[in-house]
């Protein structure tokens, strides 16, 4: 999740965060490689599967320094001649080596953060190599964390240490040497994290131990396949909530929510909450997809970030008018949209972002009512930006993505949930989340052990709809996905009664019913042709869409966003 910047909790985050973080030293500018994530990948590293890597950290708050020793176990299925993993070159690497024998300066080169190893003699397709690489620094600092990625050296309100990193926009080679891309993800990771005692380092998957010595303390975790800039450190004087959430699937699931100590009371009434989200989701998409490791949660110093059986949560405990706090029900619906499903392209982000934002209205809906789900969903309506398509249909990094300069920014959240919205009532909801779940898990009996973490694209999505549907969608998802405008449904009065037709970006087809409400009457119309008419009575009133079921050009909608800005404009002028 790289949050939604428009919405006031923001603004409040980011007061917080100013207030525990260290002033950031000037420091260098990243590569253009390591700036983004999702670039390309080498050839090699599409011939590459990271099978484990085994990461120790040492975190030294008081030098904002971290070293890090990487060993990569790697599996080719073409053959190589050079090993290509992606690392900020702001560090300084003092050992390679492959396969136990140390490689010399002359055979290794990082002049952008995309570091290439030459092979004593090439290695054949089908084969492993284990590479090893110890490096060290001062890695980048986030200055503004989630939005911009890095490190962050804090200080708890108690005065002590308190770390985070939060990369989903810079990627994985801000912290250790990776393949940065969403089709990265190693299928196990280990981590042994060293930080000064006694403070704790809490992250991916399952805690298998810790040792302390000499006034420091490993802890160790071990995570399976985890998102790549999922994997994430975090340090402070924490203090542990655990419980058990026995699911409706039969397996039992740990809970555990690391707080800074002195918020033992608002820790509880959050922590009250994990179950609930867990019913929802496990009733509304299918099972928790890492019940096996946790259900973890972690106090940060920035707002938030949906780090596999981690999840950053910085909301400062705030209440809100849902009843629910929306920072960690929206971190946590990435477990399923992102890390259990993982976007094959950045082109492809709607699918973790509109999923997850579109959870948020069904908890609602789940919750207390259509009310409320109507209430989310026009809110995320009033958002809309609409100066991108969502999907550009070529390979992307994330930044071009998630930012409102270059990309749809916001409107993969919010276009996204919204045409989610359209589609349920379009096919209905038995077809909706039974093509929901197959996306998520592949199969639509979904059980703990029966399924594992996937990759999808759009194309994945869509084909899913049409084969669940026996019908082709096509048309629909190329009116929301691919165009800018939203389609405008023309009326126009005529001596029968209201003629419709809806008109959209480049004339695509758009063969989308819709309802009229035509006097007392509610009238289906069928728009097979892209166009329809309902008879009314002189004088008689009529309502288009009158259960807002589809998202649409709404002119007055764009007159609000108009005055808003302006108004936003000049009272900055004013200071």
């Amino acid at each position: 999740m790289r949050p939604q910047r428009h919405l006031t909790a923001l603004a409040l985050a980011a007061a917080a965060f100013a207030a525990h973080a260290q002033q950031a030293a000037p420091q260098p500018a990243l590569t253009a490689t390591t700036a983004a994530t999702g670039l390309p990948r080498a050839p090699e590293q599409e011939a590459t599967l990271i099978e484990r890597a085994e990461l120790s950290f040492k975190v030294d708050p008081a030098q904002q320094r971290l070293d890090g020793d990487a060993t990569l176990r790697l599996r080719v299925d073409k053959p190589v001649g050079e090993l290509v993993v992606d690392l900020d070159r702001g560090y300084a690497v003092d050992l390679v080596e492959v396969d136990g024998k140390a490689i010399d300066a002359a055979h290794w080169r990082n002049p952008e953060g995309r570091m290439r190893i030459d092979l004593p003699a090439p290695l054949p397709a089908g084969t492993r190599a284990t590479l090893r690489i110890r490096y060290g620094g001062h890695p980048h600092v986030a200055s503004k964390a989630p939005w911009d990625g890095g490190i962050v050296w804090a200080k708890a309100p108690t005065g002590e240490p308190w770390v985070a990193t939060a990369v989903q926009g810079e990627g994985c080679d801000l912290l250790w040497p990776c393949i940065d891309h969403p089709m990265g993800e190693p299928l196990e990771v280990v981590q042994h994290i060293t930080v000064p005692s006694p403070l704790v380092a809490a992250s991916n998957g399952i805690a298998t131990g810790m040792d302390e010595k000499d006034g420091w303390r490993t802890y160790h975790w071990r995570a399976k396949q985890p998102d790549t800039y999922a994997i994430a450190l975090n340090v402070g004087p924490y203090e542990l909530l655990q419980g058990d959430y026995k699911s409706r699937y039969g397996n039992v699931i740990p809970l555990r929510f690391w707080y800074l100590k002195g918020n033992k009371a608002k820790a509880e009434g959050l922590f009250a909450e994990f179950a609930p989200m867990l019913d929802f989701f496990e009733e509304t998409v299918g099972p928790y997809p890492f019940g096996d490791e946790k259900m973890g949660v972690v106090e940060t110093p920035h707002l938030g970030m949906e780090h596999q059986t981690i999840n950053a949560y910085g909301n400062d405990y705030r209440k809100a008018e849902t009843g629910y706090d929306w920072l960690l029900q929206h971190e946590f619906s990435h477990e399923w949209f992102g890390n259990q499903l993982t976007n094959v392209d950045w082109d492809d982000l709607w699918l973790h972002e509109g999923f997850g934002s579109y959870m948020q209205p069904l908890y609602l809906q789940w919750l207390r009512g259509d009310m409320e789900y109507m209430a989310a969903l026009m809110k995320m309506r009033s958002a809309l930006m609409l100066r991108y398509p969502i999907v550009a249909g070529r390979s992307m990094a994330e930044k071009s993505v998630s930012s409102a300069d270059r990309g749809p920014g916001n409107d993969v959240y919010y276009k996204g949930a919204l045409m989610l919205h359209t589609l349920r009532g379009l096919i209905g909801d038995d077809a909706f989340f039974r093509a929901t779940r197959e996306l998520v898990y592949g199969t639509d009996a979904p059980r703990p052990g029966n399924f594992k973490p996937r990759y999808a694209s759009t194309g994945d999505f869509i084909a899913l709809v049409n084969r669940i549907t026996g019908k082709d969608y096509g048309w629909f998802f190329d009116v929301y996905l691919r165009s800018v405008k939203l389609p405008e449904l023309v009326a126009t009065r005529d001596a029968g009664g209201l003629a419709l037709r809806w008109k959209t970006e480049g004339d695509k087809p758009f063969p989308m019913p819709v309802q009229v409400r035509a006097g007392k009457r509610v009238v289906d119309v069928p728009m097979a042709d892209g166009s329809g008419h309902v008879a009314l009575a002189a004088g008689e009133s009529f309502t288009l869409d009158p259960h807002s079921r589809v998202l649409r050009d709404l002119p007055y909608m764009a007159d609000y966003q108009k005055d808003v800005a302006e108004r936003a404009k000049a009272a900055a002028a004013k200071r």
